[in-house]
């Protein structure tokens, strides 16, 4: 299945920027959700390069103690790796106008993995996105609001799906932050874990 071909019968948007990756979404058992898109689509995780957002990616894999050799290791371990905002953000903060657009492709994205054990929520954007998904089947947040290093310690739920809210993955500051960059490392071996 390629992802990109599964989400575009919505309505054309140029600025939408989706994973074209083929992938078969019976092996995927764990769903990490990045925050936003990247200016530059080569720079995504399936991009051409993937470069930026692999970088900081792959080294929290090794920090997590799972040695895997770009994004096809990672998704070949059953782990599928999106954004949830599919606009590049223009700002420093995302724009609700880029949330509202992009929650219609994340929900019809994550729906095509039927055998998902894990959701990992890689910052405050993937956790309020898809708390609003969440809402409209169960009526309720299945992550509460709070902050992520106190949220992180205690597991959540939606249905049978664990749920573990995390830091964002990307950008060079995350690798700097050496605390944040050993819980997104931590979260990751957790995930892991439950999939094997």
């Amino acid at each position: 299945m390629n992802v990109r071909c599964e989400l575009e019968d919505r309505p054309a948007d140029n600025n939408i920027r989706l994973n074209d990756v083929d992938i078969d979404p019976e092996r995927i058992r764990a769903i990490m959700i990045n925050e936003v898109v990247p200016e530059d689509p080569t720079q995504d995780f399936y991009g051409s390069s993937g470069e930026l957002y692999l970088s900081t990616t792959l080294a929290l894999f090794r920090q997590a103690g799972i040695y895997v050799e770009g994004i096809d290791g990672i998704t070949d371990l059953g782990i599928y790796i999106t954004n949830a905002v599919k606009t590049p953000k223009n700002g420093y903060a995302v724009e609700k106008q880029s949330i509202e657009s992009s929650l219609p492709y994340l929900e019809k994205e994550l729906s095509l993995f039927p055998n998902v054990k894990v959701i990992m929520l890689m910052g405050d954007v993937a956790k309020k996105m898809f708390n609003q998904i969440a809402r409209k089947r169960v009526k309720r947040n299945p992550i509460p609001s709070g902050a992520t290093y106190k949220l992180r310690s205690l597991p959540y739920y939606y249905g049978d799906i664990r749920m573990i809210p995390s830091y964002i993955m990307t950008g060079g500051n995350i690798l700097i932050e050496k605390s944040k960059a050993k819980m997104v490392a931590e979260d990751i071996a957790v995930m892991a874990e439950i999939i094997k």
